[in-house]
């Protein structure tokens, strides 16, 4: 039986993101009007997760936050109770997850269910004991790999006012701080690709 048996997963088809326009790594440009296309009732719905991580012709749609605090970013190894067997023992700096149906209780659809989404990973996978502000800066796409070819990265760059989080989960282990500096340099061949597109990216500035 899959391990995946019995979940359902939020995907837009490869022809919608296409449309788009179709780039490799990190789009930052126009990513406001990208993303509100994605999240608009019409564009998404749920499939199977087990029919999904095998069907290129889908993209899962997958929140990745940054969490920085001044000029140094959160990043973390990625332990054995992660879903994703493929990025196991890699360092990210992405936190997030799948988007289930469990998210579009009390009513809520479209951007809202994203939204509630975000924010259920965010509580499951960190204690955060600061304010935050949180934004889009972009949008994730790799067609190097299998794990790339089926998922669609969604980038928030989350700011804090402190450095005051723990993980809450064990995929989560092992993290730490680093300069934009740092993870361009001795850290960046650990980095798994998502999170080496995001490195570029805010070492431009964002």
């Amino acid at each position: 039986m899959s391990k995946y048996a019995g979940e359902e997963v939020l995907v837009v088809e490869r022809d919608l993101l296409e449309g788009l326009g179709m780039f490799e790594g990190l789009k930052a440009e126009g990513v406001d009007d990208a993303v509100e296309l994605l999240l608009r009732e019409d564009s998404h719905f749920f499939l199977d997760r087990a029919a999904a991580e095998d069907d290129p012709s889908h993209k899962q749609l997958i929140p990745y936050c940054i969490f920085k605090c001044g000029d140094r970013v959160l990043h973390y190894t990625r332990g054995k109770a992660g879903g994703e067997n493929r990025l196991h023992a890699k360092l990210s700096v992405g936190v997030g997850g799948h988007i289930n149906p469990v998210d579009m209780g009390e009513g809520r659809k479209g951007a809202a269910a994203y939204y509630a989404a975000v924010q259920r990973e965010l509580d499951e996978e960190l204690e955060i004991s600061c304010d935050y502000e949180m934004r889009i800066i972009g949008l994730l796409n790799d067609e190097s790999n299998p794990v790339g070819q089926v998922h669609l990265g969604v980038v928030h760059l989350v700011e804090l006012e402190s450095e005051e989080v723990s993980s809450n989960e064990d995929a989560l282990t092992d993290l730490s701080w680093a300069t934009v500096e740092e993870l361009n340099g001795e850290l960046y061949e650990r980095l798994e690709t998502w999170s080496q597109f995001c490195a570029k990216q805010l070492a431009q500035g964002v």
